[in-house]
């Protein structure tokens, strides 16, 4: 939990500097206790293994949190039972006089076409525009950093002429080391990707309020976010488990697809043996941070308030 310290005190500064987790009292008056609302939008086939994926990294913050699962009416699942889905999962339509103090949107198998195409396009269009004053922060991951990035500010997707996928060495871009998402990352950190697409570097500084937080010089842009720190759009899979690659080239291969192994994934390349967990670390800060300075020190109590507030999306992170 944060030091709660007397308002202007010189120190409070000095120790944000240092990365330590502080709030005057100013801000402390306002935060009485309730649980944090996190909504999931889980577009993965495999539903139930990305809800366990997520809950693992979301309960390792001490923040009491209250996770919703929504699911669009405009598309059918057809990998999880109906029985789970009637049980755990709600219509947006439903949903869309709520307030959420953050939403996760995970990815979805369906780069290969355009996002128009997408059946569910009109039906998650109006998500996006409704996380704009129903969510103090958002996580876009994989499918949905590039669609959120598509629809949002307009930047294209691109097709590669291979699949990225494997694991890869990512840096904090210069300026960005201090962020409040980033404390207590070394260095080098290690992200899984799987995708057949990707967002260029170019295309994303065109566009003044975003920023690229972080890069790989292999697997390209990784973190964007826009500067008010409201959206962060996520080109890679942090919360992939140990055994999700692996599955996934075992899965391709068994369908007769012409897929590459994974990189820097098996040891020595050799698929009989077991993968190095070389993520989980990073993957838990990066989901503990987003709810601890992204989520919980930003969001007002009342979330009545998020519809009102007149928020800057053109200010600093």
């Amino acid at each position: 939990m944060p030091l709660n310290l007397p308002d202007r005190l010189p120190a409070i500064d000095l120790l944000k500097e240092e990365n330590i987790f502080v709030i005057d009292n100013s801000r402390a008056s306002t935060q009485d206790i309730r649980p944090l609302k996190i909504v999931v939008l889980n577009l993965m086939p495999i539903k139930i293994t990305t809800e366990t994926d997520l809950i693992r990294l979301l309960s390792n913050s001490p923040l009491q949190i209250e996770v919703s699962f929504m699911k669009l009416k405009s598309h059918t699942s057809k990998n999880t039972p109906i029985e789970h889905m009637k049980a755990f999962y709600r219509d947006f339509e439903l949903m869309r006089d709520e307030k959420f103090d953050g939403m996760i949107i995970t990815g979805a198998p369906v780069e290969h076409l355009e996002f128009e195409e997408v059946n569910y396009w009109e039906e998650i269009s109006e998500i996006f525009r409704w996380t704009r004053s129903h969510v103090t922060s958002t996580f876009y991951i994989c499918w949905a950093a590039q669609a959120g990035l598509y629809y949002h500010y307009g930047v294209p997707k691109h097709p590669l002429d291979r699949k990225m996928f494997g694991i890869f060495e990512h840096h904090i871009c210069d300026g960005f080391q201090k962020l409040p998402i980033f404390r207590g990352f070394d260095d080098v950190f290690h992200v899984p990707h799987s995708r057949h697409t990707e967002v260029r570097r170019e295309d994303i500084e065109r566009i003044p309020q975003l920023e690229i937080l972080t890069s790989s010089d292999i697997s390209g842009v990784h973190i964007i976010a826009n500067k008010n720190g409201r959206q962060y759009f996520i080109t890679g899979h942090s919360e992939y488990d140990r055994e999700t690659l692996a599955n996934e080239y075992k899965r391709d291969l068994e369908k007769g697809i012409d897929i590459q192994l994974p990189y820097n994934y098996f040891p020595d390349d050799d698929p009989d043996n077991v993968p190095v967990f070389s993520w989980r670390c990073t993957a838990n800060l990066m989901f503990t941070n987003w709810l601890n300075y992204c989520v919980y020190q930003k969001t007002p109590y009342n979330l009545e308030e998020l519809e009102v507030r007149n928020w800057n999306w053109e200010t600093s992170l």
